[in-house]
């Protein structure tokens, strides 16, 4: 990797650090194990970053290897999800909530993994449609379509749990 690359990679990193580690936290749900995803993809920007083609697509070529980091993580540790200390304190009575709306919270949990990725990269890491496209490698209107879908599942979700509250 030349100078002025690794440069780059480090001022992306720098500059996006807190987005990062909310975009790996969106997946994995704990806070170490959100640092050691960022960590894992770190070292793999590194090792990797002789392949990136355009400098320009830096970002999102970083993005996409925190969501692959987080997936892969997500694949390995599948048999339990472990939630840290701050997260279930938040969900002890008599607690503060640390989330405003944990409707949309749970919603998000329930949605297939291709659908919350589009829904976080749009609305937390308000990313565009072309970028979110470049960092999942699909097409933008592939990626418009499951945003849709994804908002109309979610929409469906939280008005079911409504009902639900009401019975």
């Amino acid at each position: 990797m030349n100078g002025k690359l690794e440069k780059l990679l480090i001022a992306c990193i720098t500059e996006h650090k807190e987005n990062v580690y909310r975009l790996a936290y969106s997946y994995v749900k704990n806070s170490d194990d959100a640092l050691d995803v960022v960590q894992d993809a770190i070292h793999k920007a590194f090792a990797s970053a002789g392949s990136l083609k355009d400098t320009a697509s830096l970002k999102s070529w970083f993005y996409r290897i925190v969501v692959n980091t987080s997936l892969d993580f997500l694949r390995k540790h599948k048999k339990i999800q472990v939630v840290d200390e701050i997260t279930m304190e938040s969900y002890v009575q008599g607690s503060e909530d640390a989330y405003p709306n944990i409707d949309l919270e749970r919603a998000m949990d329930d949605l297939p993994t291709i659908y919350r990725s589009v829904i976080v990269l749009r609305f937390f890491e308000d990313l565009k449609i072309d970028e979110i496209a470049e960092v999942l490698q699909e097409n933008s209107s592939t990626i418009k379509t499951r945003l849709y879908q994804a908002l109309r599942l979610l929409r469906i979700k939280m008005v079911d749990d409504k009902l639900e509250e009401v019975n």
